[in-house]
């Protein structure tokens, strides 16, 4: 089977000739860079290692990489990274660990006098910084730059600047991509769907240079509640846009895209939910349906969210609104016990990660511990279909390279 037909396999919840595997083909189930570089390495492997996505210091998973791990799943992507500048013209830097890496041209490479890295919205050092990484960090958070509100002028438009037609050369872009990369074998995954409604890490605007309405991250979530008609009309502008660069897009690219990367917004947190039900089905769950019924009606692909935490008592409406893979499938939270999951809503959604928890396991475990819950995990998901195995999230900066290795090792064993 070709990685395609496996995952387009496990998808319809029939067992493939193995468990399909994913490293790198979302925001979500990438690598850090320094880990991509270090499992490299171990591989024999030879060559730099590009920060494909700077944000979150991802490492670019390669077709030798995809190749020699097994990946069986490639993202397409808009040409332009979160702070708004294309991953093109790339040049050499050193993380703060000593790991050697490429990043893009535009990517600010001069510390400040504390030692900080700022970056820019399209890499204009004119412009206010939209990101920091502190000295000794790992990735990048999100520079407020919050203008003073006033309610009686707070404007919709300002909080869709950055949501509007996708321009011709961008559609070229993704068809070109397409193309390329549906040539590996692999299942596609399209991450250009712009319907992230609320994604905390995209309210501040970081590719923006001067972002205007509502981009603080409290302020935010304060007016979800406090400003819900507000919100709700951001959203609406939000979906049309989707819906329309959507059907561009699809023109472009038809059925080569296997799955639709739609929302990366959370709502979990360690212990539970943060947000009920009855407001998840009143603002959010009406935007979604819009879009994956879209997506449905028009298309072949499988839709995809993204939510971190105990999200478990809001399955079954993510399930009402239409989605049919749910990650990172957050195992050490409230109520998402692996068994109940399977269990309970193994016949209606792909769990697509789940495979071994990065918070605690992975960079703090034994190997060993590492191979007992990755064993565990594919046992539990595996049955029936149903599961593309990836980590809780992407693979953090600090991980043990052994931890990495014997991950993939138990893995292996056990697809």
């Amino acid at each position: 089977m070709t990685g395609r037909e496996r995952i387009r396999q496990a998808l319809s919840h029939t067992e493939p000739d193995r468990v399909p595997l994913d490293f790198g083909a979302t925001p979500t189930t990438g690598i850090a860079a320094a880990v991509v570089y270090r499992l490299r390495k171990a591989l024999g492997l030879d060559g730099p290692v590009k920060v494909v996505e700077p944000y979150q210091m991802l490492g670019e998973v390669d077709e030798e990489l995809r190749r020699e791990l097994g990946v069986d799943a490639v993202g397409v992507a808009k040409s332009a990274n979160m702070f708004g500048f294309r991953n093109e013209d790339w040049k050499p830097w050193t993380l703060f660990d000593g790991t050697p890496v490429l990043v893009p041209g535009k990517f600010n490479t001069e510390p400040e006098p504390n030692g900080d890295i700022l970056m820019y919205p399209e890499g204009d050092r004119s412009a206010p910084p939209s990101g920091r990484m502190p000295e000794g960090g790992f990735y990048f958070d999100a520079i407020i730059r919050q203008p003073p509100i006033e309610a009686e002028n707070l404007n919709v438009e300002d909080n869709l600047e950055e949501f509007g037609p996708i321009p011709p050369g961008e559609v070229a872009h993704l068809r070109a991509e397409t193309e390329r990369l549906a040539g590996t074998g692999a299942a596609l995954v399209g991450n250009f769907a712009d319907a992230g409604f609320g994604d905390i890490a995209l309210v501040p605007a970081p590719s923006l240079k001067h972002p205007r309405g509502i981009r603080d991250i409290e302020e935010w979530y304060v007016s979800t509640v406090s400003r819900r008609d507000y919100v709700r009309a951001v959203f609406d502008g939000q979906c049309e846009a989707a819906l329309e660069n959507l059907s561009r897009i699809h023109e472009a690219v038809g059925e080569q895209i296997d799955v639709l990367f739609v929302t990366g917004t959370d709502f979990g947190t360690q212990r539970g939910p943060f947000i009920s039900p009855a407001d998840y089905s009143d603002l959010y769950q009406p935007f979604h349906k819009r879009i994956n019924d879209w997506v449905h009606d028009n298309t072949t692909w499988k839709t995809f969210i993204h939510s971190c935490g105990g999200v478990e008592p809001l399955i079954g409406d993510f399930l009402e609104a239409g989605f049919d893979i749910l990650n990172p499938v957050q195992c050490s939270a409230a109520g998402m016990d692996p068994h109940h999951l399977k269990r309970t809503y193994g016949d209606e959604v792909t769990f697509w990660g789940g495979g071994v928890d990065t918070q605690k396991t992975l960079p703090f475990g034994t190997p060993q511990q590492v191979r007992e819950e990755v064993k565990r995990r594919v046992e539990v998901f595996a049955d029936d279909g149903g599961f593309v195995f990836n980590s809780i999230h992407n693979v953090q900066a600090n991980t043990p390279i052994e931890n990495v290795l014997a991950m993939l090792e138990a893995f292996e064993e056990s697809r």
